[in-house]
């Protein structure tokens, strides 16, 4: 699993075999999602809209949605609404505009209610406009708007002064007063050009007064997220933090799965696999932990294979006598052997007791659980080597070298190792003999302690 693709059959395993844990840790992130909801109450935003006439760029309207969300404007707008410890500092973290199609600013604001919330957006959009206004020169009290209307009245009485001017002048009797003629006519075009040129540049004739275009619509609903989405979001996200927490355990994986790798960690040969009956419960897994893990669907690995069914008991016979047979066929001559099994694997602790059982005296074998830990094997007595039997996907190659390195300490040859596999067990028996669980117990539970078969 640590060097695979993540693919879709990996989520749906995840999903498939852990689904219990998955639905509560969504309960559990629904549960926090309401806690936030109750904290933060509720907000409404309101919208208001501001036409501006005429032909406007497109970074003039980002500069007028700047403009309007700007201290100037809210400072006036708070003056304006007269809240308690409202100014307009705070506003400023209420409100936000935008220029959208159609030269039109959006005004929002976001309150606690929604009448509030209509006051707010209605407010800001009027003072929006004041303010604008009046730096367009559109406010008939500012001196920069009385500035051209006074050049005009200048230019017209100028035009009535020029054309006194021309009728005096002597009417084309002489060269003289027909080149001052001429010369007040070409003054008279130059500051009609002038006028029509600044008639042209002054914003507030080429761009008509900004408008509001009515009040804010009341809200109906809660401005996101609502509690139902900060419920629903919360739930999402336990669970999708508890899929990749699954998949990034699986990837940090490094316990051996493959025989060759379990034999390699352990400077052995594999001399074969075997399949143990597997139990759903044991005697060790009945406390409250082990209850809750069961319910939770966590008290098995969910990235391992389900367990192949088995043909019937005499098939899985079969493969302890060949693993012994091997084994003799291994050794020069009959000794006696430590049957060495990790502390904490269930599956490996009742393999090597059927295979004690199988043996019989043929090597005499003795077995010892040792733990991953603090690995300790029983000094070399009478026994002259140490068979190693395992479970796969339950140790590092790191555990399985402090295993082999306690048998090298206690000057044990290891001479192979067994690799255990959990079946489930078939309802048939081909050789008509009745099961020998209660013989196998005992014979597990008395070598555990490190009688000799």
């Amino acid at each position: 699993m640590s060097d695979d693709t993540i693919r879709l059959v990996t989520i749906g395993r995840i999903l498939h075999r852990r689904w219990r844990l998955l639905a509560v840790l969504a309960v559990v992130g629904a549960l926090v999602g309401y806690g936030t909801s109750v904290l933060f109450p509720p907000r409404y935003t309101a919208t208001a809209s501001v036409l501006l006439p005429g032909q406007w760029e497109e970074r003039e309207l980002l500069t007028q949605a700047e403009v309007a969300t700007s201290s100037a404007v809210t400072d006036r707008a708070a003056a304006a609404l007269d809240w308690s410890g409202v100014n307009g500092a705070a506003l400023k973290d209420r409100v936000s505009a935008k220029a959208s199609n159609g030269n039109i600013i959006k005004i929002s604001g976001t309150a606690g209610t929604p009448e509030r919330a209509q006051r707010l957006s209605d407010r800001m959009a009027q003072q929006f406009v004041a303010f604008a206004t009046r730096i367009a020169g559109g406010s008939t009290e500012s001196e920069a708007a009385a500035g051209p209307e006074a050049l005009r009245k200048k230019v017209q009485e100028t035009n009535r002064r020029i054309s006194d001017l021309a009728k005096a002048a002597d009417p084309g009797r002489t060269v003289e007063g027909v080149q001052a003629r001429t010369a007040l006519e070409k003054l008279r075009t130059g500051l009609e050009e002038a006028m029509k040129k600044l008639d042209e540049a002054d914003p507030a004739s080429s761009k008509a007064s900004m408008v509001v275009m009515g009040p804010a619509p009341r809200p109906t609903s809660e401005a996101p997220p609502t509690r139902t989405q900060l419920i629903v979001g919360g739930a999402l996200v336990f669970l999708l933090v508890a899929v990749i927490g699954h998949l990034a355990a699986a990837r940090a994986d490094r316990r051996l799965r493959a025989e060759a790798e379990i034999a390699s960690a352990l400077g052995t040969a594999l001399l074969g696999t075997v399949d143990v009956p597997g139990e759903r419960h044991t005697t060790e897994d009945r406390g409250p932990r082990s209850r809750v893990r069961r319910l939770l669907g966590v008290d098995t690995r969910w990235d391992a294979p389900a367990p192949p069914r088995s043909a019937d008991e005499s098939g899985r016979r079969t493969r302890y006598r060949r693993v012994c047979a091997r084994l003799r066929n291994q050794l020069p001559a009959p000794r006696r052997l430590l049957v060495v099994v990790p502390e904490g694997d269930g599956i490996a602790h009742r393999a090597a007791g059927q295979l004690v059982t199988e043996a019989k005296s043929d090597p005499l074998l003795r077995m010892v659980e040792v733990s991953v830990a603090k690995p300790m094997v029983p000094d070399r007595d009478a026994e002259s080597g140490a068979l190693v039997v395992l479970s796969a996907g339950r140790w590092t190659a790191g555990d399985l070298a402090g295993i082999a390195e306690a048998c090298a300490d206690a000057r044990h040859e290891v001479v192979g190792v067994v690799v255990a596999g959990a079946v489930r067990a078939g309802t048939k028996r081909s050789d008509g003999r009745p099961a020998e669980s209660a013989t196998l117990a005992l014979a597990v539970r008395g070598h555990a302690t490190g009688g000799s078969a």
